[in-house]
């Protein structure tokens, strides 16, 4: 084991930062990977993939003879909504880990309290050192939380503004001939 932390040595940072905040730390941590592994396929996907779903789009917009009727409004707007889904997909996911990221902070917030109330009753007394370790733990997850969901916040407003601009941009390119 010593040797996998003498090649990573970020491993055993975060083993100790483990340790000092609890076990609820490691579930904010993976649901922080998740949700950055959703903003990055969303990132990939409007750099790459959003791109030829609009090109495919317009291509089949234009292909049509017909752009005035009541039938080509109706194609119109279901193209626009399938590209619109298309880039809106996993949004609402991001918001919901977002969401969860300083719930689970409270939760090792409420975890360390348990603990310090647990010392206070076992050695009855409120000895400053004997909680300590329950104090930390009640901050450092509470402080973890909120970090995660503060990179995330950022990021799926980003997204968000980014997916309504779009949409309007597709909307303006499937333009009504009449």
């Amino acid at each position: 084991m010593d040797l996998i932390y003498y090649y990573f040595p970020f491993l055993e940072t975060i083993r100790d930062f483990i340790e000092l905040g609890g076990n609820v730390l490691f579930v904010i941590g993976l649901l922080t990977l998740f949700m950055w592994a959703l903003i990055i396929e969303r990132l990939v996907y409007l750099r790459v993939g959003h791109k030829k779903a609009v090109k495919m789009a317009v291509q089949f917009w234009e292909g049509r003879e017909d752009h005035s009727s009541w039938k080509a409004a109706q194609i119109r707007y279901r193209l626009v909504s399938v590209v619109a889904r298309h880039i809106e997909k996993n949004i609402a996911l991001i918001q919901t880990c977002v969401a969860l990221c300083p719930l689970l902070g409270l939760l090792g917030t409420v975890t360390g309290m348990v603990e310090v109330f647990e010392v206070m009753a076992i050695s009855g007394s409120g000895n400053p050192r004997s909680m300590a370790s329950g104090v930390s733990k009640a901050t450092i997850p509470t402080m973890a939380g909120m970090v995660a969901a503060l990179s995330g916040v950022a990021m799926s407003t980003f997204l968000q503004r980014r997916a309504e601009r779009e949409r309007e941009l597709v909307a303006d390119n499937l333009v009504i001939h009449k």
